[in-house]
């Protein structure tokens, strides 16, 4: 399943009638039955410990042929009544509204409500939807396929879609002014490996009613897949940003090898630093533009993103790494021109770990892409060794879902990479940056250009001040010297230390 796709069928919710008598499809999901009763913060845990002492068990997902076949156009038929949302006549600070299943969306997902330490089961019903103009479908508790929670972001008046868990264990999030962009998951497993991906589930959850005058909502997921299962925590908190404190427990079921941490997935097809073959009338399209760190030395930097002619590993390794994030840096309407995207809207989305996760590296994955339908790029912690099966392991990190975040505000950041033909079969890098103490310098400093390169050899570097913007720019050549493949770094440094964070870039023939 493409999380475009995921997007593209959540905007609206769909379904078509089922004729005939009244069927049930509601065969359990899991060996180990979540069920009514008391619930607390070891309740999933315990679950996802005994569903992992079990072999898998494929899920009984069984669906009518007119909701299992129907396509994207009848889904969008299927809409969760607003005046049926969870909470919404009890003066809460959060709504729930629930996904029908259909169309990509056959997984069945259970949802309880908790409150007072009680989980009470949330039972689908017809009534909950407006199928208009398709027929009510005869079908009995089929489950739901996700939720979205709905939050006073924007307007204190009016509760703005906020955040959705849609499809494997993919959620997405906004905060205030943005719109929806890229994803996370609970859990990655074999992205971009040779073999196949395993896309892990959530199939139940639990949603704790919030207090009145509460800023913030707990939710609980249960996680599995034929390698693991897992019990995830969820604190979500609106506002300037939307940020979700996440409590992960995860039970390997056989060792784990290429699983990814705290995996982030975006789109990235082109931008001013690789337009090549691209006919576009726009300048950029992508939903992040670069990975960002900052590693357990301290050292902050950026690695812009690409849409490679064949899909590429990079590893960046680290030790207790104190962040890493798919940024969305371009925030003018001009540096897109797509009126109807706003790809400027799109959040970036920066993973804070909580405590020490030891030794792995963050992990980069691009795929090559024709189009800015299918996502592309994928970002997570790995740890240096598997994780092994038979026992618990647990992380906690912060994610901050925003339009930007500040790690070091004494070094610049990188605004713009562009990158183009110069003489003698070299390549021209130019790169812009903004902010830090690069902005305090005049215009006679000459801060230098630290730079290197794994192949070929870097020429004739330079950094000036912008006349036209009043910002920095570093820029240099390559000669690839027949070389295929660069690795090329890059910082503009003074007498007190680095002025600006660390470019990272792979250059490829």
């Amino acid at each position: 399943m493409h999380r475009r796709e995921v997007i593209q069928a959540g905007l609206s919710l769909p379904l078509l009638s089922f004729g005939g008598a009244l069927e049930t499809f509601a065969a359990p999901r899991t060996q180990v039955a979540a069920s009514a009763g008391a619930f607390d913060d070891d309740t999933v845990a315990g679950l996802a410990r005994a569903l992992a002492a079990q072999p898998y068990g494929q899920p009984g997902n069984a669906l009518p042929p007119a909701l299992a076949d129907i396509g994207y156009d009848e889904y969008r038929d299927f809409r969760y009544r607003a005046e049926r949302a969870l909470w919404r006549n009890d003066g809460l600070p959060i709504q729930a509204q629930f996904f029908h299943r259909g169309f990509l969306f056959k997984d069945r997902v259970d949802v309880y409500t908790v409150r007072d330490g009680r989980a009470t089961p949330f039972a689908f019903s017809t009534d909950l939807f407006d199928y208009t103009p398709q027929p009510v479908p005869k079908v009995g508790d089929i489950g739901f396929a996700g939720f979205r929670l709905h939050a006073p972001i924007n307007r204190a008046d009016h509760f703005d879609e906020l955040c959705s868990f849609l499809g494997a264990s993919y959620f997405r999030a906004v905060a205030k002014g943005l719109n929806y962009g890229l994803s996370a998951r609970g859990l990655a497993l074999g992205s971009g490996e040779p073999a196949a991906e395993e896309f892990p589930r959530f199939t139940t959850f639990w949603l704790e009613r919030p207090a009145r005058d509460a800023s913030a909502i707990v939710v609980h997921a249960l996680l599995d897949s034929p390698s693991a299962a897992g019990a995830f925590r969820f604190t979500v908190d609106p506002g300037e940003d939307t940020v979700f404190d996440v409590d992960m427990r995860l039970y390997p079921r056989v060792d784990l090898a290429h699983a990814g941490i705290a995996p982030l997935t975006s789109m990235f097809e082109f931008d001013p630093s690789d337009r090549v073959g691209v006919d576009d009338y726009r300048p950029a399209v992508h939903d992040s533009d670069g990975l960002a760190m900052l590693n357990g030395q301290g050292e902050q930097s950026w690695r812009q993103l690409q849409n490679p002619r064949t899909l590429q590993h990079s590893g960046f390794q680290d030790r207790n790494p104190r962040g890493f994030g798919l940024m969305q840096r371009k925030r003018r309407y001009e540096d897109f021109q797509d009126a109807e995207a706003h790809y400027e809207k799109r959040p970036s989305l920066w993973v804070e770990p909580r405590g020490d996760w030891g030794e792995g590296e963050v992990h980069l994955v691009e795929i090559p892409t024709a189009d800015e339908y299918h996502d592309n790029i994928v970002a997570f912690w790995r740890p240096k060794l598997p994780i092994a099966a038979g026992r618990e392991h647990r992380w906690h990190y912060r994610l901050h879902w925003c339009r930007d975040h500040a790690w070091k505000p004494e070094l610049a950041t990188v605004s713009a990479t562009r990158i183009g033909a110069s003489h003698d079969g070299a390549r021209l890098v130019v790169i812009d940056l903004a902010g830090g103490r690069l902005s305090e310098l005049t215009d006679d400093a000459k801060p230098q250009v630290d730079a290197v390169a794994s192949q070929g050899t870097l020429r004739n570097p330079v950094a000036y001040r912008n006349g036209e913007t009043g910002s920095w720019r570093m820029s240099f050549e390559l000669d690839p010297g027949g070389a295929r493949v660069s690795e090329l770094r890059a910082r503009l440094v003074d007498a007190n230390g680095p002025l600006s964070e660390t470019w990272l870039y792979r250059w490829m023939a």
